[in-house]
């Protein structure tokens, strides 16, 4: 039935699409029969009232395809932006999962052992998975609001534990600044899975995030195990460059270095 109706809508056009054609054959065709003269001109001779809704007539269906065009290069538009938004809503909801699954282990793990700092854990826990599912939903958060989200997940992880790490956190920033949220936790995720973790000895973190005419800059290098085989971490890479590539098209700019057992990240977002 639905087929049905968008074949008559179809043909319909084509009929109306076809008026601006057919009319003026139809017209010069009586002209040369009832004349019979060789050659004639259109709307020659005809009343002046006669010519002016001829042309009338034209200037309405210019106004109806404009109107068409434009309302279909809108339509096109629209469903763009409505796809760009909802595949970084959904790359947003893939964000650091794993993470939450660990620490609830970690929370398991303590309720019978330390009861007091399971529930801490659990605060810390809770105010990062609201600023995950409600912030994240945003267009924009303050670089405000994601440092805090970043000293949220550092502090969990010291809590998580059992040895001294050295974290080193420097920040520069513009408060009113905004970005797209979540868009730095998958760099530092990535030093504590794939370095701190597999450390012993020497762990360290280091982080700068600075603002500097309408630009981003975040930098974040960590000691790794160059012993241990190097772990796939594309997922969250491939879904932290899509989102760049979304939010801040050919305004930025996302680059790695590897130096002996440190790994460099840097990244810079032009506002």
């Amino acid at each position: 039935m639905i087929f049905q109706v968008n074949r008559n809508k179809r043909i319909l056009f084509l009929a109306i699409a076809m008026l601006p054609v057919v009319i003026p054959v139809l017209l010069t065709a009586f002209e040369l029969i009832s004349t019979e003269k060789e050659s004639v001109v259109f709307l020659e001779g005809y009343p002046t009232s006669v010519s002016t809704l001829v042309l009338l007539y034209y200037l309405l269906l210019l106004i109806i395809g404009a109107s068409w065009l434009i309302k279909n290069f809108i339509s096109l538009f629209q469903l763009k932006n409505e796809k760009a938004r909802t595949e970084m809503m959904h790359l947003k909801s893939q964000v650091n999962p794993h993470f939450f699954f660990n620490t609830l282990n970690n929370l398991y793990g303590l309720i019978g052992t330390d009861p007091s700092k399971a529930q801490l854990l659990t605060l810390k826990l809770s105010d990062m998975m609201r600023y995950s599912i409600y912030e994240g939903e945003r267009d924009r958060v303050t670089l405000k609001e994601e440092v805090n989200y970043l000293q949220k997940y550092i502090e969990l992880h010291k809590m998580r534990y059992h040895k001294e790490i050295d974290i080193q956190f420097d920040v520069q920033i513009e408060d009113d600044f905004e970005v797209v949220p979540l868009l730095f936790i998958i760099l530092l995720e990535n030093a504590f899975k794939h370095g701190i973790e597999s450390l012993c000895e020497d762990a360290y973190v280091d982080l700068s995030l600075k603002t500097r005419n309408d630009e981003v800059y975040f930098t974040i290098e960590n000691t790794f195990d160059i012993s241990q085989p190097k772990e796939d971490n594309g997922i969250g890479l491939k879904n932290l460059k899509r989102r760049l590539e979304l939010a801040y098209p050919k305004r930025h700019n996302l680059v790695f270095s590897v130096k002996k057992n440190v790994y460099k990240a840097q990244l810079t977002v032009q506002l």
